[in-house]
């Protein structure tokens, strides 16, 4: 198993986001994620699929970043996820 290093664009384009939350409070970003899940999987309709498809860019946004330096075991286990959480924000939108 190699691990690669992040391309220079990758981590350039994340840079300035991933210092803000750098600057926030510890607790609030995992807090938020959490929050938005619970709200995706408690309200019907769109609120909800609107609130896991937030978590789901946001899982998105990292795997993009970390994408470089995965293998192709942690790619997969990041897209599944990302898509498990898709389909369930479609789930959520319809019922």
């Amino acid at each position: 198993m190699t691990t690669r290093r992040p391309s220079r664009p990758a981590e350039q384009r994340g840079a300035v986001p991933l210092i803000y939350l750098r600057q926030l409070p510890s607790w609030l970003v995992p807090m938020v994620i959490a929050a938005l899940f619970v709200v995706g999987l408690a309200v019907r309709g769109w609120a909800g699929a609107v609130a896991l498809g937030l978590v789901a860019a946001f899982m998105a946004w990292l795997a993009y970043l970390s994408w470089p330096a995965l293998a192709a075991r942690g790619r997969l286990g990041r897209v599944l996820a990302i898509a498990a959480l898709l389909s369930l924000a479609a789930f959520v939108a319809t019922r």
